[in-house]
C-alpha cells in the first residue's frame, strides 16, 4: 500500500497537471512483446529509473567520507611511521642541494618583486618548512619564482602610488594572504579540477612570454645600464636596453662573465656526464652547485674589489642584509590595501595555481606517482596564508629547484625540512656575505635560471602538428606578454583557450554512418577461420557457430570518409531509408541545433515524402516545401526511399539537458510528419548514462513509435536482444525476475501471442546453449541498444516486417 507521503505526492501532481509517467503511457498503447523474456532458460531484466534521491545519496558525504576526508589533508601520517634510514639520505643529499641553490635565487627573485632581498629568503623558508605537511609530491620546491616576483613587483609598484603610506613588503605579504586564502579555499573545497581548465598551450605561452620579458628586463641590471624603466612593455625594454648600449658600466664584466660561466659549468657538466655515464651523478651536482659556486665566487672578487670603498664601490652591490626575521609581525591587511591590487588578484591566483600544479603533475608522470591537485592547492595556500606573519611575499612551486631536487634523489617531502634548515643558516650566519654579492651577478642568476622557461622550438612544431590553432594561441600568448605585460599574456591564453573550446562544442557536427564488411589480417594473410562456416539470410548477423573475434564482421565508417579511411572503399548505406547518426562531441545545448539541423537536412534531402497526397490543397503546404510542379504530383524520377529509422549513436554522449532532449523532440515530430502515414522508428546505441536514458524515456524514445493515427491498431513490434551467459538461479538477474513477478504475474500489460512469440525465441537460444543466458540491457526499453550491429538488426527486421504486413 503506498505511504501517505507518496499519495499525497501524487494527489499534488494531479492538482498541478503533471504526469508522473508519461512514458507508460506511450508504452502502454503498444504490443509490447519486448516488455517480457522470461522462460527457463533466461532472466528478466528490468531496468529501473536513476531518481534524484539516488543521485543526492551518491554525492552526500557520508561518516567515512569525512573522516576519510580529514585524514587526507594532512598526507605526511600516511608515510611518517615508515621513515628509514635510506630515505633520509636521500632527502639529506636532495635538501642541502636545493638550500645550496634556493638561497642566491630566492634574494635575486625578491629585487623582481620590489622588496628588500631578505624577504625572498624569509619566503623561501616558509614555503619549504610548511609544504611537507600538505604534501602529496616529494619533488616540489614552494618559494619565490621569477614570473610570480615579477608580478608582485607590478603590483608593489602600482599600489605605491596609490597607497605611498605602506611599506613594499606590506603590500606583497597583504597580497600573499588574500590569494593564499583563496587558493586555500578551492583546495579545501576539493576544486583542484578547475586547473585542467588552463591548457598545456596556454601554460607554455605563458611560461615562454614571461620568461623573456623577465629575461629582458633583467638586460639593464646585468650590464649597468640606467635612465629608463625596465616596467614598459618588453619589446619598449629591448628597445631602450639597444639604445642605451653606450652607457654600460663596469656591472657588465661581473654580469656578462657570471651569465657565461654559469652555461659553461652547465654544458660542460652535461658533456662530460654524457661521455662517462658512471660518473654523471658527481657532473650532476656539480651542474647543480654551479649557481651558488658562481655567486660566492663573484662575491669573492666583489669583496676584494670593494673592501676598502664600501662606500663608493666600483659596481652595485646587494649591501646590508638584516641578520634573523627582523619583519615578522602580524601582517597588515587593510581595506585600502585590498583596493590597490584588487585587479591583479585573478591573475596571481592563476599564476599560483598553474606553475605548481603543473610542474607537480608533471614530474609526478616522470616519477610515477599521482599527486592531488586539491591537496597541492591547500599546501600552497596554507604557505601563503603563515608565510607573511614571517615577511614572506607570494610563493609557488619552482621548475628549476624542483628539477633539481628530483635529479638529487629525494626520496619524501620531509626534504623540504633539510633545505629549510639550510636557509635558516643563511638567514643567521652568512647576512655578511651576502653585502658584497654584485647585483649584475645577481641579474645574471635570473636570466640564466629563466632561460629554461622558454618553449623549444621542437615542442611547438609538435603543438602545430596536433593542433595548429593551439600553435596560434600560443604564439598570441607570446606576442601579447611581449607587446603588453604578463597579466595580458596570461588572460590572452586562457580566453582563446576558452573560446576554442567553446567554438568546437558548438560548431560539433555529426557523421552520418554506413556498414563495410571487414577482414582480420596478419601480414598479406587472412586469420585462420575468417570466412564465415554458416551463411545467414541477413548479412547483418554473426552465424552462431563461428568465433565472432575472427570472422568477417560489420563495422560502421562515416560514408564520407571524413575519419581518414581508405575512400577507395565503398561504405554502404545501412539500409533504404534508415539513418545511422553519431554525435562526435557530447550533445547539450549549446551543439544540439547545429547538430540536428544538420541530421534533418541530410535525411530530407535523401528522402522522399511518404504521402505525396498529404496535403489537400496547394495552399496547404508550407512555403519552403512547394512540391512537385503544377500538375505533376509526384515528380517522376524521384527513386528516393522514405524514412523509416534513425539510429543515434550516443557513444560521446555523456549527460543530456532539458534544451538537447526538447530539440529531439521537435525533430521526431518534423520527421513524424514527413513520413506520416508510417512511423518513424528512434534506436539508441551505447548509451552510457543512466540519467540519459531516463531523460529519453521521458521524452517518449526507447519504445516503438505509437501509431499516428489513433484509431490505427497497435503494431506488433519483434524484439531483438543481446544476451550473455550470467550466474544461474541465485544471480542478481534471477533476483530481479522475482522482485517483478508479483503473485505469478508478470509486470506489463503482454498480448499472448506476442509472449510466445518471444518463448520461440529463447526455446531457439537455448537449444544452442548450455548456460544460463540473459538480456544485457533491459527489456522495457526495447529500442535502446548495446551497439551499433544491434540497433541496426533491430531497424532492418521491423522495417521489413512492417513492409510484410502492408503487402
Amino acid at each position: 500500500m503506498a505511504s501517505t507521503t507518496t499519495k499525497t505526492g501524487h494527489g499534488l501532481a494531479r492538482v498541478l497537471g503533471i504526469k508522473l509517467h508519461y512514458w507508460d503511457e506511450t508504452a502502454t498503447s503498444l504490443s509490447r512483446g519486448e516488455s517480457v523474456f522470461s522462460v527457463s532458460s533466461a532472466d528478466t531484466y528490468v531496468e529501473e529509473e536513476p531518481t534524484a534521491a539516488e543521485w543526492l545519496a551518491s554525492i552526500a558525504p557520508s561518516r567515512r567520507d569525512v573522516l576519510t576526508y580529514l585524514y587526507n589533508l594532512f598526507p605526511f601520517v600516511h608515510w611518517i611511521g615508515r621513515y628509514n634510514v635510506q630515505w633520509l639520505i636521500g632527502d639529506l643529499v636532495a635538501g642541502i642541494t636545493v638550500g645550496a641553490v634556493v638561497v642566491p635565487q630566492s634574494m635575486a627573485y625578491a629585487k623582481l618583486a620590489q622588496v628588500p632581498v631578505e624577504f625572498g629568503l624569509y619566503s623561501s623558508f616558509m614555503g619549504v618548512l610548511i609544504y611537507w605537511f600538505f604534501a602529496t609530491s616529494k619533488d616540489i620546491t614552494i618559494g619565490p619564482v621569477a614570473v610570480l616576483s615579477t608580478l608582485v613587483g607590478n603590483v608593489v609598484l602600482d599600489a605605491a602610488d596609490k597607497i605611498p603610506q605602506y611599506e613594499s613588503y606590506e603590500i606583497a605579504s597583504a597580497l600573499a594572504i588574500v590569494t593564499g586564502g583563496i587558493v586555500c579555499f578551492l583546495g579545501l573545497a576539493r576544486l583542484g579540477w578547475l586547473v585542467e581548465f588552463i591548457t598545456l598551450p596556454a601554460i607554455t605561452a605563458f611560461m615562454t612570454g614571461s620568461a623573456i620579458s623577465i629575461a629582458a628586463g633583467q638586460v639593464p641590471a646585468m650590464m649597468g645600464i640606467t635612465g629608463f624603466s625596465t616596467r614598459d612593455p618588453t619589446y619598449l625594454v629591448i628597445i631602450h636596453t639597444l639604445q642605451n648600449l653606450g652607457k654600460t658600466k663596469l656591472d657588465a664584466a661581473m654580469g656578462l662573465s657570471a651569465l657565461t660561466l654559469l652555461y659553461i659549468i652547465r654544458i660542460t657538466c652535461t658533456t662530460l656526464g654524457n661521455r662517462y655515464p658512471e660518473r654523471r651523478k658527481t657532473y650532476f651536482f656539480l651542474s647543480t652547485l654551479r649557481t651558488a659556486f658562481v655567486i660566492l665566487l663573484y662575491t669573492m672578487i666583489s669583496w676584494l674589489v670593494n673592501r676598502n670603498r664600501r662606500d663608493d664601490p666600483a659596481f652595485r652591490i646587494l649591501l646590508k642584509v638584516p641578520r634573523g626575521f627582523q619583519h615578522a609581525a602580524v601582517p597588515k591587511i587593510k581595506s585600502d590595501m585590498v583596493s590597490a591590487f584588487a585587479g591583479e588578484i585573478p591573475v596571481t591566483v592563476i599564476v599560483l595555481l598553474i606553475e605548481h600544479i603543473s610542474i607537480s603533475k608533471s614530474f609526478g608522470r616522470i616519477n610515477n606517482y599521482t599527486i592531488n591537485p586539491s591537496q597541492e592547492l591547500i599546501a600552497i595556500g596554507v604557505t601563503n596564508l603563515l608565510g607573511p606573519f614571517l615577511g614572506a611575499y607570494p610563493a609557488t612551486g619552482s621548475f628549476s629547484r624542483t628539477a633539481i631536487k628530483s635529479k638529487a634523489g629525494v626520496r619524501t617531502p620531509f626534504a623540504g625540512v633539510i633545505t629549510a634548515i639550510v636557509v635558516l643558516l643563511a638567514i643567521y650566519a652568512l647576512t655578511a656575505v651576502f653585502y658584497y654579492i654584485p647585483n649584475s651577478s645577481l641579474a645574471a642568476v635570473i636570466i640564466h635560471a629563466v632561460g629554461d622557461l622558454i618553449t623549444p622550438p621542437n615542442t611547438v612544431y609538435q603543438f602545430w602538428k596536433v593542433s595548429p590553432l593551439e600553435a596560434v594561441i600560443f604564439f598570441a600568448g607570446v606576442f601579447v606578454t611581449i607587446f603588453t605585460t604578463i597579466e595580458n599574456g596570461i588572460y590572452t591564453t586562457v580566453a582563446a583557450s576558452a573560446a576554442l573550446f567553446l567554438w568546437r562544442a558548438f560548431k560539433a557536427r555529426g557523421r552520418f554512418l554506413g556498414k563495410v564488411q571487414v577482414h582480420s589480417v596478419i601480414g598479406d594473410h587472412l586469420i585462420e577461420g575468417d570466412e564465415p562456416k554458416t551463411k545467414t539470410p541477413n548479412s547483418n548477423q554473426i552465424p552462431k557457430d563461428s568465433d565472432p573475434d575472427t570472422t568477417l564482421r560489420n563495422i560502421f565508417l562515416p560514408i564520407d570518409h571524413t575519419d581518414g579511411s581508405n575512400p577507395e572503399i565503398h561504405v554502404k548505406a545501412p539500409y533504404p531509408g534508415i539513418f545511422i547518426y553519431r554525435f562526435s562531441e557530447g550533445y547539450n545545448y549549446p551543439n544540439a541545433n547545429h547538430y540536428l539541423d544538420y541530421l534533418v537536412d541530410t535525411v530530407l534531402k535523401e528522402t522522399r515524402r511518404t504521402n505525396p497526397r498529404s496535403y489537400g490543397r496547394p495552399g496547404d503546404r508550407p512555403w519552403n516545401d512547394p512540391g512537385p510542379r503544377r500538375g505533376k504530383e509526384v515528380a517522376p524520377d524521384d527513386h528516393r526511399p522514405t524514412l523509416k529509422a534513425i539510429i543515434l549513436d550516443f557513444s560521446s554522449v555523456n549527460n543530456t539537458d532539458v534544451t538537447s532532449i526538447q530539440h529531439l523532440i521537435d525533430i521526431r515530430n518534423q520527421l513524424d510528419r514527413h513520413a506520416a502515414p508510417d512511423p518513424v522508428d528512434w534506436h539508441f546505441a551505447n548509451i552510457n548514462n543512466r540519467w540519459t536514458k531516463r531523460a529519453l524515456v521521458n521524452a517518449g524514445f526507447g519504445y516503438p513509435t505509437p501509431p499516428l493515427d489513433p484509431g490505427e491498431a497497435p503494431q506488433r513490434w519483434k524484439p531483438i536482444f543481446s544476451v550473455a551467459a550470467i550466474g544461474g538461479s541465485t544471480s542478481a538477474a534471477a533476483e530481479s525476475e522475482r522482485r517483478q513477478r508479483k503473485g505469478g504475474r508478470v509486470v506489463g500489460d503482454v498480448e499472448d501471442g506476442v509472449v510466445d512469440e518471444v518463448r520461440d525465441l529463447d526455446k531457439t537460444l537455448s537449444r544452442h546453449r548450455t548456460d544460463k543466458i540473459a538480456v544485457v540491457q533491459g527489456i522495457n526499453r526495447p529500442l535502446f541498444h548495446i551497439d551499433l550491429t544491434s540497433a541496426l538488426q533491430s531497424a532492418i527486421t521491423n522495417t521489413e516486417e512492417r513492409v510484410a504486413r502492408k503487402k
